[in-house]
């Protein structure tokens, strides 16, 4: 198997028990502080990786590429991830795995907004297809406490696939011949540092309370921890090495396996109900996405 597809895979796969141990970590650490610990965790794991490949500590990068990995991470990483978590809060795991097959449309659209990439009748067919499996299966579940969380999660993490997209092809182009790890820790890094800024403005004095109850709840690092390695790290390494070896569409069909995935470990992990409605609307997201990735 390629590398580009096999990675693309393992990445739908690594995400989706990430995804599992979020759903546990976010009962004990709010979304913004979780975001913070495992980008940290994250960030360990790159510069440890990258002293061991011997990569080169500051590869030269022009100032327009400086500023696009910037603004990469603080969209794709800052708030695409912490609104992901923040959904995952209000939706629980199988119905954010719906809500995840915006990703491919998402990639597309923002394909055609930043490269004048076209779409064609298929893809909008596909568009239109995963839309309506998400207000198909988006329905009150045990998982969903309020019926304003409902579309609340929902609106978020619709948000954060439209953030993530625009944060990764914004700098493919950079992926393409760079350094991995050290690039991918540069985003982290400033996520890490927008999340502190952002926390200081927001709750002041009570900032260090907050931002890092992750590391002092060391009661959740039985999840926290190995979630912070398999997501933010190993998912984000395999997910990026995708991108940079196979087109877009074909990256984005296979990382869409992730909704399966997810649904399946939630079923039998978290013992999250699958029923008829959120299985039609699954089946529909799902076709959607195939759709539009494949054409």
């Amino acid at each position: 198997m390629p590398i580009g597809d096999f990675c693309a895979i393992a990445s739908a796969l690594v995400w989706s028990i990430s995804v599992i141990l979020m759903r546990v970590s976010g009962y004990q650490v709010p979304p913004l502080p979780l975001n913070f610990f495992k980008s940290s965790i994250a960030l360990i794991c790159l510069v440890l990786s990258h002293a061991a490949v011997r990569e080169n500590w500051w590869p030269e990068l022009s100032p327009t590429e400086h500023l696009r990995m910037i603004i990469s991470a603080v969209i794709g990483i800052s708030l695409a991830d912490t609104m992901i978590a923040a959904a995952l809060n209000r939706l629980g795991a199988s119905l954010q795995a719906l809500a995840d097959c915006l990703y491919s449309p998402a990639i597309i659209t923002v394909g055609f907004l930043m490269f004048g990439e076209t779409l064609n009748t298929w893809e909008m067919i596909g568009g239109a297809l995963v839309i309506s499996g998400v207000f198909v299966g988006a329905t009150m579940t045990a998982e969903v406490k309020h019926p304003r969380d409902l579309w609340t999660g929902v609106a978020l993490a619709a948000g954060a696939h439209v953030l993530m997209a625009v944060g990764i092809l914004m700098v493919r182009d950079i992926y393409i011949d760079g350094q991995l790890f050290w690039l991918t820790g540069y985003r982290f890094l400033v996520a890490i540092a927008v999340l502190f800024i952002w926390s200081l403005l927001r709750y002041g004095k009570r900032m260090p309370e907050v931002l890092f109850t992750g590391f002092r709840r060391r009661d959740t690092w039985f999840t926290t921890i190995p979630m912070a390695i398999l997501g933010p790290f190993l998912a984000t390494l395999l997910w990026v090495t995708g991108f940079k070896y196979l087109i877009a569409g074909r990256a984005a069909i296979y990382n869409q396996l992730s909704t399966v995935f997810i649904i399946v470990l939630a079923y039998f992990f978290l013992k999250e109900k699958f029923t008829t409605r959120k299985a039609i609307g699954t089946g529909l997201a799902l076709l959607g996405s195939l759709l539009v990735a494949m054409h």
